[in-house]
């Protein structure tokens, strides 16, 4: 066991820091979107598994030399209210801090996502009230603002596609229509359930360096990957122009108060350049990027379970 805990204590520093701050460096992502926000996920979820696994791993040594017969002695011995030989303080703070960080996560992941359904019913409430349906575009409002302004509202029974009057009146229809198809990507691929998840996980670790890092970065994967959709519907020059009109003219693309980077200049100037210049996804990138947010998610259990590092 203690074994295990060391090599997932170093897996979870790996995924903390160095994993993350590579992947941020690099080109790749912005070519393939999609691998690398399977690969974010499978970091953040692996990071977690391994931080919460090492310290388990740890607090139930002297309990056992496998997992579960470990599992088994601790459950046990509470209910005798008896502690085994070699338990020592340091075994019951890491145990302690395994159950309680586990506990952590779950209750803030539930509360996120129930804080932020509770926003979005009184948006919807308030938008239904200062806004109008669009009849040629179904499921679309405009909003009587100035500003360029585009966003979608997720829903659990009807989800919303928001334009401003301001954002009609800047761009061509060619142009609005782009931004329609982007919103709704967003809705169909369902990147609110994405998310809401790495909000949630920032939230509840805000001194962990990858929490904020991945935020930031998966967020703007998922307005790359909207922006791949909407451009089978559109020209990427026009697609590039809407984006960069929008944002020229101080509007917000993505929901209000998502902590989406849509309207950061760098984000935007990636966004605009991989329209104006695509490139090719390197064959590396199709294989080894799927291959390796496997084994990331893989790891951790197996270093649990596995007799070799538990024993």
């Amino acid at each position: 066991m203690i074994l295990a805990a060391a090599l997932l204590a170093v897996l979870a520093i790996l995924l903390a820091w160095p994993v993350p701050l590579a992947v941020a460096r690099s080109a790749w992502p912005d070519r393939a979107p999609g691998t690398a926000l399977l690969l974010w996920q499978a970091i953040a979820l692996a990071g977690v598994l391994s931080l919460i696994g090492s310290l388990l791993a740890a607090g139930l040594a002297p309990y056992g030399d496998h997992l579960l017969a470990a599992l088994r002695a601790f459950a046990s011995e509470s209910v005798r209210g008896s502690l085994p030989p070699g338990t020592t303080a340091l075994s019951g703070l890491a145990l302690a801090a395994a159950l309680l960080l586990g506990g952590h996560l779950v209750a803030n992941l539930v509360l996120t996502v129930v804080r932020t359904e509770r926003q979005r019913a009184r948006h919807r409430s308030l938008l239904l009230m200062l806004s109008a349906p669009m009849p040629e575009a179904p499921r679309t409002r405009l909003l009587d603002a100035e500003a360029p302004i585009a966003y979608c509202l997720p829903g659990t029974a009807r989800s919303l596609t928001v334009l401003s009057a301001g954002l009609v009146d800047l761009l061509s229809d060619q142009e609005v229509q782009g931004v329609v198809e982007h919103e709704r990507a967003h809705l169909r691929q369902h990147h609110a359930l994405v998310l809401v998840a790495f909000r949630a996980w920032r939230i509840a670790l805000p001194w962990f360096p990858v929490a904020s890092r991945a935020q930031d970065a998966v967020g703007l994967l998922t307005e790359m990957l909207a922006d791949d959709e909407a451009r089978t519907k559109v020209p990427d020059p026009v697609l590039a122009r809407a984006i960069t009109a929008v944002a020229s003219g101080g509007g917000v693309l993505g929901e209000p108060g998502a902590d989406q980077p849509a309207a950061d200049p760098s984000s935007v100037e990636r966004r605009v350049r991989r329209l104006v210049h695509p490139a090719p996804v390197p064959g590396y990138v199709r294989v080894l990027v799927p291959l390796a947010a496997i084994a990331l998610v893989v790891v951790p259990p197996v270093l649990l379970a596995a007799p070799a590092f538990t024993g």
